[in-house]
């Protein structure tokens, strides 16, 4: 015959293994949140330097490299040497294609300040083949094609040009989301075909 213990025992392991269980997925449930953390800022630190790199290589490429800048010729009817300048110019290395009606100027002197934009006030001929005529605003300017470029530096009211007295001018070319270009036009002499950059 059997016989059984009245004494009740007390078992503390069970118990000890519960505690020790939750405590092993409290430290999981930690890590998980401490790595989805970690992930999400490596994500966005990735993301900010992709958008910087993007714009920065936009503002550097998307621009006009100008490669020399003249008083207007004397026999140019539609931009006359008294109030126009010339400039040999190509898009900076790496730029993509602009379309001419994107891109506007500012000529800035001691008379005033000249807002314009190309197509309108302001023209563009290919390098080589000078004498075809202006580009049609819509037409898209290459990279590395050289150009040259016609503006007009005066309006009623307001004189830029080689001849109002200035020693100075600066202008500035924008190019549609991209860059822009500045420069001082140092003014040594009203001829025609004078250097000015």
């Amino acid at each position: 015959m059997k016989t059984e213990s009245p004494d009740v025992r007390e078992d503390n392991i069970a118990a000890i293994g519960i505690g020790a269980m939750i405590v092993f997925i409290a430290l999981i449930l930690v890590a998980a949140v401490a790595a989805a953390v970690i992930i999400q800022t490596a994500e966005k630190l990735q993301q900010n330097a992709e958008t910087t790199g993007e714009d920065t290589a936009k503002n550097l490429a998307g621009k006009f490299v100008l490669n020399g800048g003249f008083v207007s010729a004397a026999d140019n009817a539609d931009f006359p040497d008294t109030t126009s300048y010339m400039f040999f110019a190509q898009l900076a290395p790496g730029s993509s294609p602009v379309r001419i009606s994107t891109i506007t100027y500012q000529v800035n002197c001691d008379n005033g300040l000249i807002e314009g934009e190309f197509g309108t006030d302001a023209q563009i001929q290919d390098m080589d083949s000078a004498g075809a005529g202006w580009k049609d605003p819509t037409f898209e300017l290459q990279p590395q094609q050289p150009y040259v470029l016609w503006i007009m530096a005066a309006i009623p009211g307001v004189d830029c040009g080689a001849s109002n007295g200035d020693s100075s001018v600066h202008l500035a070319i924008h190019v549609g989301s991209g860059g822009s270009t500045y420069v001082t036009l140092n003014i040594g002499s009203t001829a025609a075909g004078a250097e000015v950059a």
